[in-house]
């Protein structure tokens, strides 16, 4: 009995080895499938997510408000800015930079963004010998369009607070007052 489950086993790893060389051997004779990349260029999917860019409002203007959402995201860390504020109580990003390599292209800080500033493109390609140069800088990134959300203005929705302060603009209401809520 013992000599016939060593049998078995044996005929079992030489079946299995047998069918590992016939499938080799069925591909040795089939004409290989090779893609030239830099001359053709496969398809993407329509969602698929790579180089991110801040894009701008209809307007023209920059939508990132600064808000820190994207950094606050962000798994690895790889946005950081400043706060900033115009003299007309619109606030933006004095600086902005995102370490490409350290980027994920996860998507998250586009998902984050409240003014829709942050999207990411297709664009996969940022291959570099020298890493510093995938530290981009908000001139880099800055486009002069509005990207898949073109008509897409942030302050129109959400309007500004000027230098008087919340409940000081025109049809709003002043600011609720929390501690006459208390018993």
């Amino acid at each position: 009995m013992a000599h016939k489950n060593v049998f078995v086993r044996i005929w079992e790893a030489a079946a299995g080895l047998l069918e590992g060389f016939y499938t080799t051997f069925i591909h040795l004779f089939r004409k290989p499938i090779t893609e030239e990349y830099p001359e053709y260029k496969r398809p993407l999917p329509v969602r698929s997510r790579a180089r991110i860019i801040l894009t701008r409002d209809p307007d023209g203007d920059e939508r990132c408000v600064a808000c820190y959402l994207c950094s606050a995201s962000c798994p690895v860390s790889c946005i950081s800015m400043q706060s900033a504020i115009r003299e007309d109580g619109r606030r933006f990003a004095s600086w902005f930079r995102i370490n490409f390599a350290r980027c994920i292209y996860c998507g998250l800080c586009e998902e984050a963004c409240p003014t829709l500033a942050i999207q990411l493109t297709p664009h996969f390609e940022t291959c570099e010998y020298d890493l510093l140069t995938l530290v981009a800088e908000k001139e880099d990134l800055l486009v002069n369009h509005g990207g898949k959300n073109q008509d897409y203005n942030y302050y129109r929705v959400a309007g500004v607070i000027g230098k008087d302060g919340k409940g000081a603009h025109l049809k709003e209401a002043p600011p609720v007052n929390l501690k006459s809520n208390m018993p």
